[in-house]
C-alpha cells in the first residue's frame, strides 16, 4: 500500500465537545501504523499540526487531551504513535526507521486539512520532528518543546535509558557509534527550509537545555530561521497555567509563519 495511505479509522472519545477525535491505521513503509486526529467540529479551511510524541511505548504515549487542546485553537492535529506501538506493525527504534511513520503522516493529515503543516514535537518528538523537516520539503515551520536533538547526549543525560538505547542501537555511542549518528539531524539540518521555534525549560532534567542550545548554535551557524523560548524556571513539565499559555503562544507564532 502507499505510504500514507488510510487502511481504517475509527471514533474515539473526545474530551472536548468541540473536537472530533479518530484514531487512525494507516500504512508506513509496508506496516501498519496507527495515530489519532482531533478536528474542530466546525468546518473551516483548517492548517495542520503533525504532534510528535514523545517517550518510547506506553511512556509519554499520545494524550487524547493534549491533542484536542490544539484542535480548538482551530487546527487539524494528528498524532502518530509512532510503529510498534498501541497494536501497530514493527518496532519503535527511538528515531530510526519509525522516523519514517512521521515522514508519512504529514500524508495523512493533509486528507483533512489545508497544505499547511506545521510540526509540534515533545521530547523525544523533536529527533522526530527535525528528520521530518529533513526529510520533507512541505512543512510550514517545527516547534520542537524540550526537544531532543543528539542520541549520543541522550545516553550520557539518561542513565535510566541507557540499557534501552543499547538494546535498539546494537552498542554504547563507543561501540555502536554509527548507529547514533545516523540518528542524527545536525549532520543534515542544512536541509530544513522551515522556521523553527525552540522552547525549553532551563531545569530540564529529562532532556538537558544543551540539546535546545546545540540546536541553536547548529541552526545559526546555518543562517536558518529560528527563535528561541528558554524558561530558567521550569523543568521538562510546565506548570499548567504556564502549559496553556505556551501552548496558546506557539499557535499564535505558527500562524504568524503562514504569512
Amino acid at each position: 500500500m502507499e505510504n500514507g495511505a488510510i487502511e481504517s479509522r475509527k471514533m474515539y472519545p473526545s474530551p472536548n465537545p468541540h473536537v472530533r477525535l479518530t484514531e487512525i491505521v494507516y500504512w508506513s513503509d509496508g506496516l501498519r501504523v496507527k495515530g489519532l486526529l482531533a478536528e474542530p467540529k466546525e468546518a473551516g479551511d483548517w492548517s495542520g499540526i503533525l504532534y510528535l510524541r514523545g517517550g518510547i511505548q506506553s511512556i509519554g504515549m499520545v494524550r487524547p487531551a493534549r491533542i484536542a487542546q490544539f484542535a480548538a485553537q482551530g487546527f487539524v492535529v494528528f498524532a502518530p504513535y509512532y510503529r510498534g506501538n498501541r497494536g501497530g506493525e514493527g518496532r519503535d527504534e527511538f528515531a530510526g526507521a519509525d522516523r519514517w511513520d512521521a515522514v508519512h503522516a504529514v500524508d495523512v493529515l493533509k486528507q483533512f486539512s489545508n497544505e499547511k503543516v506545521h510540526v509540534l514535537a515533545f521530547s523525544r518528538g523533536g529527533i522526530m520532528a527535525l528528520w521530518t523537516a529533513v526529510l520533507r520539503e512541505d512543512i510550514t515551520s517545527v516547534v520542537t518543546w524540550a526537544g531532543v536533538t543528539d542520541t549520543v547526549l541522550t545516553y550520557k543525560e539518561r542513565p535510566d535509558m541507557r540499557r534501552m538505547m543499547k538494546r535498539l542501537y546494537g552498542g554504547t555511542p563507543n561501540t555502536a557509534l554509527t548507529a547514533y549518528e545516523e540518528r542524527n539531524p545536525l549532520l543534515r539540518l542544512d536541509e530544513v527550509k522551515a522556521p523553527v521555534l525552540i522552547i525549553h525549560g532551563l531545569k530540564d532534567e529529562n532532556v538537558y537545555p544543551g540539546q535546545a542550545y546545540l540546536l541553536e548554535e547548529a541552526l545559526k551557524m546555518n543562517g536558518q530561521t529560528y527563535e528561541t523560548w528558554y524558561f530558567p524556571e521550569y523543568t521538562h513539565f510546565f506548570p499548567p497555567a504556564a502549559n496553556r499559555k505556551t501552548a496558546r503562544a506557539l499557535t499564535e507564532w505558527m500562524r504568524r509563519q503562514e504569512q
